[in-house]
Order: C-alpha cells, then structure tokens, then sequence
C-alpha cells in the first residue's frame, strides 16, 4: 500500500451543529482513532483529501496524517467515509491510527485483467463486485487486487474463489460472491427470445392434425 501525506487541522468543538458549521465553511469534519488513544477530533479541505484519495491506491492508502498544529505524523487509514445523499460530496470521514507491523482489516479494489473471451463474442462485461475485505499486515496488503478475466465466457462467472492471493492476505468476503460475469447484450436477448417464440408458433403451425377414428358402433 502506498504511503500519501495529508495534512489536518485539529478542532474542539463537538456535535452536529459544529460540524454543519465546518461545512458550510468549506472544511470536512473528521475523526482520528486507534491504539486506545482518546479519539481527535479533525478537519479537512476538500481538495486535499482528494488529492489524498486519488493516488493509485485509492482511498485504501496508507495516510502520513500531519496536524497543521503540531508536529510528527500518524500513520493511518480511512475507515469509513460518510457522503451527501444530494450532492454525493463527502461529509465526514474516520481515520484509524495503525502501526506497520499490525495486522489489519481493510477494502482492496479489484481490478479486472485481459480481453474476455465473451466480450469478444459480442458479450459484455458486467462488473459486480468491485472491492473485497482482506486482512493482512499493513505492509503486505497490495494496492489492488487483479483478476484475469481472458477466459471468461458468455454466460460466465469469476467469483471471489478465483482471485489470486498473496500468501500474506486472506479474504474475509464469502468465496461464492460474483465478481463479474459475461452477460449477451439485452437487444441480443430479445432477440433471442423472438426467434425462439418464432421457431415455437412454426412448430405448433406445422403439426399434423391428428383426427380420431369414428366409432363404428355408432353409424348405421
């Protein structure tokens, strides 16, 4: 995982007020946490935390977080990022403080490898899964996770069971959740299902007309 400075201010004043308040002014409240240390309260503009969470690793970066106020970085990680329902901006965001050598649970985002062969075919890809939980050392958790999807089919799937781990990282998401699959267009689909319709009305159009034979008894 890759190491990303940014840089915060510390605040005092607690409570959902205070925090409107921040954001009105332009700054993102925060928290920091870890190592059973007391919980400090944060804040950040915005452009610098997107500067932060947009380098390869994402917002699964390791963070040198550095309070504008004082001296020395923490390292850390986003925990959790909290966003408006409108305007999809980010409101709050929780930092846990870590050590290097400390095992961890965190989101890696997985990338997927290779021209498939059921896009080829006219399929698309249709990507379900985009992150996984792993545990790990903070040192040994990769940046992203990729996932070769060269061989997949129409109608194929690759599920968390087919990612290639490091020996270091284990998954914690259930091995059966779908990653992606190959999918035919919906217009083919239709199509499809036309044709099909098709082929079944001819069919029952071109059955023989079976009449039964007249009871014998019966004439005279």
């Amino acid at each position: 995982m890759d190491n990303v400075s940014i840089v915060v201010h510390r605040r005092d004043v607690t409570g959902s007020r205070a925090a409107g308040r921040l954001r009105k002014s332009g700054l993102i409240p925060g928290v920091l946490y870890g190592h059973g240390k007391d919980v400090v309260l944060l804040s950040v503009e915005p452009h610098v935390l997107r500067e932060a969470l947009t380098t390869s690793s994402g917002r699964h970066a390791v963070l040198d977080v550095t309070f504008a106020e004082g001296k020395g970085a923490h390292k850390a990680i986003v925990k959790d990022l909290q966003f408006s329902r409108v305007k999809n901006t980010v409101t709050h965001i929780d930092l846990q403080e870590i050590r290097l050598d400390q095992t961890i649970e965190t989101k890696v985002a997985v990338r997927f490898d290779g021209d498939s062969k059921g896009v080829k075919a006219g399929g698309v890809l249709e990507q379900t899964t985009r992150e996984v939980t792993v545990r790990g050392l903070v040192t040994a958790i990769p940046d992203h996770l990729l996932l070769d999807v060269s061989e997949l089919d129409v109608n194929g799937t690759l599920k968390v069971s087919d990612l290639q781990l490091p020996e270091e990282i284990e998954v914690l998401d259930d091995s059966e959740v779908v990653l992606c699959s190959v999918l035919l267009p919906r217009s083919a689909v239709v199509e499809e299902e036309a044709e099909e319709g098709e082929e079944a009305a001819e069919a029952a159009s071109s059955e023989p007309e079976i009449v039964g034979k007249k009871d014998e008894a019966s004439e005279g």
